[in-house]
């Protein structure tokens, strides 16, 4: 599947929006949804969660959809978390020695 483009990962994201406000009364932001792969990860995790808790098969398959068409962007965030070395940054830690 070729990447798609900005202006089609929004379209894509505002479908999304609606249904979820449609359906699930949920606010998102359709161009963050669009533009950033974290925040895109966690609407995806919430929309399969919720998908999965209503049997909304529509529901899931724009999170499969959204989830594809970040991927790009996922990847690309990734490797620019990358240490020079090559290996991905270390786990933060709580002051208190916490994990």
């Amino acid at each position: 599947m070729p990447s798609m483009s900005e202006s089609e990962r929004i379209a894509l994201a505002a479908r999304l929006h609606v249904a979820l406000r449609r359906k699930h009364g949920r606010v998102t932001d359709t161009e963050w949804m669009a533009t950033n792969a974290e925040y895109a990860a966690e609407i995806v995790r919430m929309t399969r969660a919720h998908a999965a808790d209503t049997k909304d098969e529509e529901l899931y398959q724009l999170a499969m959809r959204l989830e594809q068409a970040m991927e790009p962007l996922a990847r690309a965030a990734r490797l620019a978390a990358r240490r020079p070395d090559g290996n991905p940054p270390a786990p933060l830690r709580h002051a208190d020695g916490l994990s």
